[in-house]
């Protein structure tokens, strides 16, 4: 019964908005965290891209670093619930912003928000292709792989992305089902990894995780140029965290699906931060401390991780039980981000902001999902690593330039503050709600400078070629044409005669 009303209330919430239910709401608070959880996957950036803050100042850059992205993360996530409670939609940070910043602010995140998610999620899924191949069929099978070359990572991550679509396509429960078993997943390895290296550490030298080592240049193994500045060192080592925790926008973009989204989707994004902060934590610093010798290990480069974990004294089929996880939560981590990002191409089509936006908000009345658009994304996702020359820089700048596009609608909730009242749900940061989209907005434009230094500085020429075209594409063309997500999100709160004048506005724009 209490489930009923909810989802009647959810309803009603998305008509006061102007859309109708056509996804099915079945998710609840667990699978609403899961997700977000899911994208975050320590298991993922957390093994993956650990030399990125060990190759920079050590096991100072791992610890410290992790602790100061998390806090950061926190911050923002804290400020997308409070919008996310009261606009909970999918597509939610494009719908946010259009309803806060404007039609073409929330034009530009949309943009912003699906190329860093696309570029993340096939990142993700060449990095699934990889392990499987390297630790499952290699490590575990002895399959010579020494061959292999770029036609079989394009047959394996379009395999890959393929069986994601279909999971996706069949409908929300089996994604949910999938999703909810990857945050277990996630815990159960993550623990069981640290109490691995932990147990075979050499003795445990915490003074590790606070000892500045200038592990740039070759002593990192190159994973950075080398710097004298202990200052930019440290920033370098942002990139861990950053990389890591992000994607939990996804509890936003299965907003339509969930049950009383307004109180669970805040929940949902800040729970997979925190939860994900601290497990993350410990598991990189076991790493630190699990190292032989941390001097030999920082000069390994990428490196670093797997060969300490194919050194450590451990009996082999717990190893393979190891490699097996870390396969499948990267694989399941994907899936996650189809699912999510599926649902952003989905609102952006239904408001009319993408060519042939009618076939992308097109919902299966059989498995109530957005079929279409599901497929969509399975495509650009494998499309965008056949460009292999700058692909490794691409995922990785927008894995942190996905922060730009959760500051965007949060940035200009802070203007429309001051000039009207706003929306509010249940969720509320009272006054902490200005200094933490403060933060959000320095934090983030503090994360593309680091994004771009080198070896990522070919992403400078990328950035300013994106802007130019979003700033053509608006003006000369989607202006006039797009029309943005309806008015419904404004008017509840609309008393003041500036807001009724910038409705009237818009409206006259519409006709």
């Amino acid at each position: 019964m209490e489930t009923n009303n909810h989802s009647d209330e959810d309803a009603g919430v998305l008509a006061s908005m102007g859309y109708a239910q056509e996804l099915s709401r079945s998710m609840k608070g667990f699978s609403n965290f899961a997700i977000s959880f899911s994208i975050i996957c320590i298991l993922a950036g957390g093994i993956t891209s650990f030399q990125l803050g060990f190759s920079s100042l050590g096991g100072f850059g791992v610890a410290v670093g992790w602790i100061v992205g998390t806090i950061f993360a926190t911050i923002v996530a804290c400020s997308m619930g409070q919008i996310a409670s009261a606009y909970p939609t999918a597509g939610g940070l494009y719908h946010w912003s259009s309803i806060l910043g404007g039609r073409g602010w929330g034009w530009a995140t949309a943009w912003v928000n699906l190329l860093g998610l696309i570029f993340v999620l096939a990142s993700v899924n060449v990095g699934a292709y990889t392990l499987f191949t390297q630790l499952i069929l290699g490590k575990i099978f002895d399959v010579d792989i020494s061959g292999w070359g770029y036609g079989h990572q394009i047959v394996g991550v379009a395999l890959i992305a393929a069986s994601q679509a279909l999971f996706n396509h069949v409908g929300i429960r089996i994604t949910k089902i999938l999703t909810d078993f990857s945050g277990y997943l996630i815990l159960f390895a993550a623990v069981l990894l640290t109490i691995m290296m932990l147990y075979c550490a050499p003795g445990f030298h915490w003074e590790r995780l606070l000892t500045i080592v200038n592990n740039t240049g070759a002593a990192g193994g190159d994973v950075f140029p080398h710097s004298d500045s202990l200052i930019y060192a440290f920033c370098l080592s942002l990139i861990l965290p950053a990389y890591t925790i992000t994607g939990f926008d996804a509890s936003a973009h299965v907003a339509e699906e969930t049950i009383d989204a307004r109180n669970v989707v805040p929940r949902g994004m800040i729970n997979a931060v925190m939860i994900s902060g601290l497990f993350g934590f410990i598991m990189v610093c076991s790493f630190v401390l699990a190292m032989p010798d941390p001097t030999a290990s920082a000069s390994q480069g990428g490196d670093v991780f797997f060969n300490l974990l194919a050194q450590l004294p451990v009996p082999s089929w717990l190893r393979s039980l190891m490699y097996v996880m870390i396969v499948v939560a990267n694989y399941l981590c994907a899936l996650a981000g189809m699912t999510s990002t599926s649902r952003m191409v989905f609102a952006f089509g239904r408001d009319g902001g993408l060519p042939g936006s009618k076939l992308w908000r097109y919902v299966s009345p059989t498995y109530r999902t957005p079929v279409p658009a599901i497929w969509l994304v399975a495509f650009l996702s494998c499309a965008v690593t056949l460009y292999s020359s700058a692909f490794a820089a691409l995922a990785a700048g927008c894995a942190i330039f996905l922060y730009v596009s959760y500051a965007m609608p949060i940035g200009a909730g802070i203007l429309a503050q001051r000039k009207r009242d706003v929306m509010t749900g249940p969720f509320r940061l009272g006054a902490l709600s200005t200094p933490f989209a403060i933060v959000t907005v320095l934090g983030s434009l503090m994360l593309v400078w680091i994004g771009i230094q080198p070896p990522n500085d070919i992403l400078i020429s990328y950035v300013v070629g994106i802007v130019v075209v979003l700033l053509a594409g608006w003006f000369l063309v989607e202006k006039k044409r797009f029309k943005g997500p309806p008015l419904g999100g404004l008017a509840p709160t609309a008393t003041d005669s500036m807001l009724e004048e910038e409705i009237a506005e818009e409206l006259s724009a519409r006709t």
